[in-house]
């Protein structure tokens, strides 16, 4: 079984005290605790300060655009679903620039896991507002503070419903690696909206913010009563909820197209003959 520090990439270049790293290691400890060698792993990133995470790893790497994220992955797991296929990106980069894409990839029910570094600012780009920053929040270009309403992503995924959504906290390891462990074991697509404070470019959501607020869900509430995780998701202010808020078990995408049910598209075989013919259609 690899070893957590089987998973060690480049020495990290986040800020000193960056919720980053808590990440990182609930990530690293979640996949050798389930056995995943480094080879049978792709992570794909956007641009951003999460869009740095895969640098900080050892597995398959693929950095993509900003707000890309997800056709990348979506296309990695089309060609090669014995391949287990994760997304990391910040909450503007996901949800701002990749916001579309996001929408889609619940839609579809691809198996990717996608993992979201929620600091709710910019924080690659020096601090602007995000969408999942508080209304009125003032940012260096926000001087009269937010006017958007703030993006709830775990409501929106139960809304969508999507097939997996969870929201962790950076600072409580042991509780995200778990659920980081449970959302590899999923079949379909997974979210995991991780709390994560900026400790440069956000003054206002910082750790002692989050301790004062979030709470692990109770043992007995049901993920799979939809309606109940709506309300559950909507929860935030004064207490948030922190735990795998809905699930369900609907067909995932890679099941359903018949070409590469019974083998990936990268091991089956082809013909260049073939595809001289059809090349020759549009001479």
């Amino acid at each position: 079984m690899p070893l957590p520090d089987d998973y060690k990439g480049q020495t990290p270049a986040w800020c000193m005290g960056c919720g980053n790293f808590g990440i990182l290691n609930a990530f690293r400890k979640a996949v050798s605790e389930l056995g995943i060698e480094p080879h049978r792993l792709t992570i794909v990133s956007g641009i951003g300060q999460a869009g740095k995470f895969p640098h900080y790893l050892k597995c398959n790497t693929f950095n993509g655009l900003h707000g890309r994220t997800l056709p990348v992955a979506t296309g990695i797991r089309l060609a090669n679903h014995d391949m287990i296929t994760a997304a990391v990106a910040g909450d503007g980069d996901c949800y701002g620039e990749g916001g579309n894409h996001f929408i889609h990839a619940m839609r579809r029910n691809i198996n990717v896991k996608l993992f979201v570094h929620d600091n709710q600012i910019y924080g690659l780009t020096k601090g602007q507002a995000s969408p999942t920053s508080m209304e009125g929040m003032v940012t260096k270009n926000q001087p009269f503070g937010v006017f958007s309403e703030q993006l709830n992503p775990v409501a929106l995924a139960v809304a969508l419903d999507c097939s997996f959504a969870a929201r962790g906290f950076a600072a409580d390891l042991e509780h995200l690696k778990g659920l980081i462990k449970e959302a590899l074991n999923h079949k379909g697509f997974t979210l995991i909206d991780i709390l994560q404070p900026c400790v440069t470019f956000n003054k206002i959501n910082t750790y002692e913010w989050y301790r004062q607020r979030v709470y692990q869900i109770e043992p007995e509430y049901n993920p799979e009563d939809r309606a109940g995780a709506f309300k559950k998701a909507l929860e935030w202010g004064d207490r948030i909820p922190i735990g795998i808020i809905y699930k369900n078990h609907r067909p995932v995408l890679e099941d359903r197209i018949p070409v590469i049910i019974d083998k990936p598209l990268v091991k089956q075989l082809f013909d260049i003959a073939k595809l001289k013919g059809t090349m020759e259609e549009f001479y």
